[in-house]
């Protein structure tokens, strides 16, 4: 149970933070910039939430809920020490990329297949669902980014790469299943 009865504390009055292992970094950290952009997207969910209902309103509730987890996930370095933990650290399962798949599967059942590319817009759900997605893509470049200096659980990378994908299909499904999607005309304004 997390109790959070003082919110500032100063410790990083100085420009660093403490990571979920307790080591303290910069906080321009690319460890940090992965898990602030994945909680910049579960603010941006949040906003695709107030238009959404429904099934969709379900789906990005749990999205919002599995984004806390990739973000305890991403601020804990030491993958290899996970085992050796007093407390084991909350990581990305595979079943959640799983479950991301199945979604998409379902949602793109409905859909016509693309023969343009889209403008992101259409309607208020749809555009939001849009800028999720660019989060998404930006979170995903940033673990991956890490990955490349520290060990990131492969889960966590996976579930933000299919994530985008979630949110373009759902974005479609937004748009009248499609039939409502502003479809990109190559060279309309030369």
């Amino acid at each position: 149970m997390v109790v959070l009865n003082k919110i500032y504390t100063r410790t990083g009055d100085k420009g660093d933070t403490a990571l979920g292992n307790g080591a303290r970094v910069a906080k321009h950290d690319v460890r940090v910039e992965a898990y602030g952009t994945s909680d910049e997207l579960n603010c941006f969910v949040g906003v695709a939430r107030l238009t959404a209902e429904g099934e969709t309103d379900e789906a990005l509730s749990r999205i919002q809920n599995d984004l806390f987890d990739l973000g305890a996930d991403l601020c804990r370095p030491d993958m290899e020490k996970d085992a050796d933990a007093e407390y084991p650290p909350l990581r990305m399962a595979p079943a959640q990329v799983d479950r991301l798949e199945a979604e998409i599967d379902v949602m793109n059942a409905i859909l016509e297949p693309l023969r343009s590319f889209i403008l992101p817009g259409g309607t208020a759900l749809a555009a939001n669902l849009h800028v999720c997605r660019t989060v998404a893509r930006r979170a995903e470049r940033l673990a991956t980014e890490l990955a490349t200096q520290e060990t990131v659980n492969d889960a966590a990378v996976r579930y933000l790469n299919r994530l985008s994908d979630w949110f373009f299909v759902a974005a479609r499904v937004a748009n009248n299943g499609g039939k409502d999607d502003v479809l990109w005309v190559p060279g309309a304004n030369r």
